[in-house]
């Protein structure tokens, strides 16, 4: 039977039918194209979600004029079977529980307006060698969102989240920021009186979380899980050797090549050395509507 006979049966000219074949084959040529391009993203970072593979993929769509939104992209990534599953947290690293002074939560309703006003921190479990637990402390800058402080080691000891503490101080340098706040929740290590006591020495106010709800402390633990879920948990490592080294590259690769919508998806070392002002919507929910300053310790 003819085509042109079919093309009629069907209502639709020879020429319809070739355009939607030439289609076809362009489609499966793009999205060819941008499954490759994707798989060269994931290489560094890992499990890096659809939303952000829409806007680092950009540059590429436009340099081949591809046209593709994001809920195609979505669509590609589901049936490529590259979309990534988050994991449940099942294990508890904070311990308020004991006899240490605990300090008010100063940063209610307060917004960043520059870089080193306000650190958040928190420390994170991560799983090595099949079985064995090591512990991130993580430091970050709440108007830059940039990590700038870090240690992972084998137990939970104060000493060890001073180091995460000292590393971020190194990279401040001997020039002081007017006000800085350091925010975090009211673990044994946080509040233990060595921890406190290098914080005041520095000039840097202490705030604290005032429940167990983890809106008081949001941006460290969405820190927390970016680093896990999006990089270490893509990885195996069988010593601290290996797990710090790693650290380190996971760490350079979340400050200088990731992108945040919530700073004008810009990366986070490119706002912290430029400090400049971030006219971005914000994408996240504000959960304390009430503004209020910073307390007074002295």
């Amino acid at each position: 039977m003819g085509l042109a006979k079919l093309c009629g049966w069907f209502g639709i000219s020879r020429q319809a039918y070739y355009q939607q074949n030439n289609s076809d084959a362009l489609f499966a040529l793009e999205s060819t194209l941008v499954v490759r391009e994707v798989q060269q993203i994931r290489e560094k970072h890992k499990r890096i979600g659809g939303r952000k593979l829409y806007f680092m993929l950009q540059p590429f769509l436009q340099e081949h004029n591809i046209k593709m939104g994001r809920d195609a992209l979505f669509t590609m990534l589901s049936a490529n079977f590259l979309l990534v599953r988050k994991r449940k947290r099942l294990i508890k690293t904070t311990n308020s529980y004991h006899r240490f002074k605990k300090y008010p939560n100063l940063i209610r309703g307060f917004v960043a307006t520059a870089i080193n006003q306000l650190w958040v921190s928190d420390i994170t479990y991560w799983k090595i060698n099949g079985t064995k637990h090591v512990y991130i402390s993580l430091i970050t800058d709440v108007y830059s969102h940039k990590i700038v402080g870090y240690h992972v080691a084998e137990t939970l000891a104060v000493i060890e989240t001073i180091k995460a503490l000292n590393s971020a101080l190194l990279a401040l340098g001997p020039k002081r920021p007017i006000q800085l706040v350091h925010h975090s929740d009211r673990g044994f290590q946080y509040c233990n009186p060595d921890y406190v006591n290098l914080l005041l020495a520095n000039n840097i106010g202490i705030s604290m979380t005032e429940n167990s709800d983890p809106l008081e402390n949001a941006l460290a633990e969405r820190v927390n899980g970016i680093i896990k879920e999006e990089y270490l948990y893509a990885y195996e490592v069988s010593n601290i050797k290996e797990a710090r080294s790693l650290l380190d590259n996971v760490i350079d690769l979340y400050n200088n090549e990731r992108p945040h919508m919530s700073i004008g998806n810009l990366m986070p070392n490119q706002v912290h050395q430029t400090s400049e002002l971030i006219e971005a919507k914000k994408l996240w929910k504000n959960y304390y509507r009430k503004q209020t300053t910073f307390v007074n310790q002295s």
